[in-house]
């Protein structure tokens, strides 16, 4: 550069001019460069769970190997799931079995959301989640509830529970939700989630709920801040493109989605902007990302 100053001096005065418009144009352009290359420093992988590397007790295909192979690269990976039907240890357990390679301090719940927020507002729930996670919220008052908070309950949504749920509401208790997924994906097809069951709440008591599993930008932020990162510098991969793609482009993040698990034909339509990528699998995802973006 100290060169290309010096020639210019020695130039005449018309050509020096030209000369000088034209460096002026290379020092603003050069910092753009390796922005301008595609490639954006990777340091994190964010990664759904059910749906995207297993259905209930069985394995996508691959999802172990690929997962292996992302390890080995340099970025950190964490597991984020609205799952609610059981407690983490469960989950952890319920992995391993399938031979993955997970440890628990890298899995992050909507049930750790949920707990977090009603300990913050020293709140007394009605935990409307199934027996299996009631692990997750061991220690919390739960009596004379102020609270009310909705997970995957398949064996308390009955009108009984779901009208002391709204009775409380109605008086002032604040609803919670643990996310609002319209389905998930099981061994025996689709099957509702919460969501439609916190719909029902809000729309009986003219109240809205807070949800804190994902698609909400503080439930991923709180993750990345964690891991010190920045929303650029994440990816997501998921079956749910509202809620693990949308909710991770939203947040600032690139996210891509995954034809397992809840997936549907057309399902890329729903958000707007698209995902950055849609692969077939897992493994697919894992083999973009070691190929162009690590």
């Amino acid at each position: 550069m100290a060169s290309l100053l010096l020639s210019v001096k020695q130039q005449p005065t018309k050509k020096k001019q030209q000369h000088l418009v034209l460096l002026l144009v290379l020092l603003v352009l050069l910092p753009l460069v390796p922005s301008m290359s595609g490639r954006r420093a990777l340091r994190a992988v964010l990664v759904d769970l059910s749906g995207t590397l297993h259905i209930e007790d069985t394995a996508v295909a691959g999802a172990q190997e690929a997962l292996s192979r992302l390890r080995q690269a340099a970025v950190a990976v964490r597991f984020v799931t609205n799952t609610t039907k059981e407690c983490k240890r469960n989950l952890l357990e319920r992995l391993r079995r399938l031979n993955f390679d997970l440890q628990e301090e890298e899995i992050f719940t909507s049930l750790s959301a949920a707990r977090r927020l009603v300990e913050q507002n020293h709140q007394r729930p009605l935990l409307l989640v199934e027996d299996s996670a009631l692990e997750d919220f061991a220690g919390l008052d739960t009596s004379n509830p102020n609270a009310v908070v909705v997970g995957l309950a398949p064996q308390h949504f009955n009108y009984q529970t779901l009208n002391t749920a709204f009775r409380l509401v109605l008086e002032g208790a604040p609803l919670v939700a643990v996310h609002k997924a319209r389905y998930y994906q099981r061994g025996d097809g689709l099957a509702l989630g919460p969501g439609p069951f916190v719909t029902a709440l809000e729309y009986a008591s003219g109240r809205s709920a807070v949800v804190v599993g994902k698609p909400q930008e503080t439930f991923f932020t709180q993750v990345l801040s964690e891991l010190g990162c920045s929303p650029g510098e994440a990816v997501m991969i998921g079956d749910d493109a509202r809620d693990d793609v949308g909710g991770a482009q939203n947040a600032g993040m690139r996210g891509i989605l995954v034809r397992t698990g809840k997936y549907r034909v057309g399902d890329e339509s729903k958000i707007s902007p698209g995902p950055y990528l849609t692969c077939d699998s897992f493994p697919d995802a894992v083999d973009h990302l070691l190929k162009d973006l690590l």
